[in-house]
């Protein structure tokens, strides 16, 4: 019987076949494959296509090189007696010369990264305040990654960096704290207002002072050319031969009449003169009289004292 005729011999080449081909692996770029033979570890293969022995060597896994990132939150208590939960976000990579380490000495590394942060988070917040656990989270953050890097880089990892992505209060805690916020931004409104409120106050009582200051400026000013334009008209007059007393009557006489001129220029303009007695009425209407004929003799005497100026003019 012939090689070729055994019904044996295709199973031995199919098998053949088979091993041939489980004898290459590929492993991936940024991966790692351990090798064990006989259950013990033998070798550790990088990125590329690779030979082992068919049914001696196997892969016991394979661990990737590439940064990887763990979340892990945490809830735990302030200084001031406030629940917080925390968000950590851990970045870490395995070492590419410390494979081994990363997959035999820890079994499940996640687990083991949690409880280190775990650890230190509710070792630092409880000495903080709420206030201080927001603008201190950089703090933490460092705490974090310092004891992950101590206690990781035994085990084959490298801790790149640790963020402290979230910081969430109770929701009480937080209306209370908007509350706080809102409140304080309308006491500095308020301060503000009432500062614009004083200068408003200030700036117009100064117009005011000074709007006083020019009026009685202006007053004065006015009572001051009256009575040199009062002064001249007397001189005016003595010089013409009338004297003050006599002058100072026709220019109260005149005065009198411009007041009733104005008052008169007015429509829907009424002139009340109320005595304070009978006696006061009387008195006030001899003065008048009194006044209108003063006014008659200034008047003649003036006309006098021209005709006779043109009588010695022509002598």
């Amino acid at each position: 019987m012939s090689i070729f005729t055994n019904p044996f011999v295709p199973i031995l080449i199919f098998l053949g076949v088979i091993l041939l081909i489980s004898a290459f692996f590929i492993v991936k770029q940024q991966t790692a494959a351990v090798i064990e033979r006989f259950g013990k570890f033998h070798s550790i293969r990088q990125s590329g296509l690779h030979l082992k022995i068919p049914l001696v060597d196997r892969i016991a896994g394979k661990l990737s090189l590439k940064i990887q990132q763990l979340d892990v939150i945490v809830e735990t208590k302030t200084l001031d007696d406030v629940f917080v939960r925390l968000k950590v976000s851990v970045q870490y990579k395995v070492i590419k010369d410390k494979v081994y380490d990363a997959f035999y000495k820890l079994d499940y590394p996640h687990d083991q990264i949690t409880s280190y942060v775990f650890d230190v988070v509710r070792a630092e917040v409880p000495k903080m305040k709420l206030d201080d656990v927001f603008v201190k989270k950089d703090d933490i953050a460092i705490a974090v990654k310092s004891e992950l890097n101590d206690a990781m880089m035994e085990y084959g990892y490298d801790i790149i960096k640790t963020l402290v992505t979230d910081i969430d209060p109770d929701a009480q805690v937080k209306a209370a704290m908007n509350r706080i916020n809102a409140s304080e931004r309308e006491k500095i409104a308020a301060q503000y207002e009432g500062d614009a409120q004083r200068i408003l106050i200030v700036e117009k009582a100064k117009a005011e002072a000074e709007s006083k200051r020019l009026q009685g400026q202006g007053i004065a000013d006015q009572r001051r050319e009256i009575a040199r334009g009062l002064e001249e008209s007397v001189e005016v007059l003595n010089k013409v031969g009338i004297n003050s007393q006599e002058a100072s009557a026709l220019i109260v006489v005149t005065q009198h009449y411009d007041t009733l001129q104005s008052i008169g220029e007015e429509t829907n303009s009424n002139l009340i003169l109320l005595p304070n007695s009978p006696q006061a009425g009387s008195d006030m209407l001899n003065n008048m009289v009194a006044s209108f004929t003063a006014s008659n003799q200034i008047g003649e005497a003036m006309k006098r004292a021209k005709n006779k100026k043109k009588e010695d003019g022509n002598a």
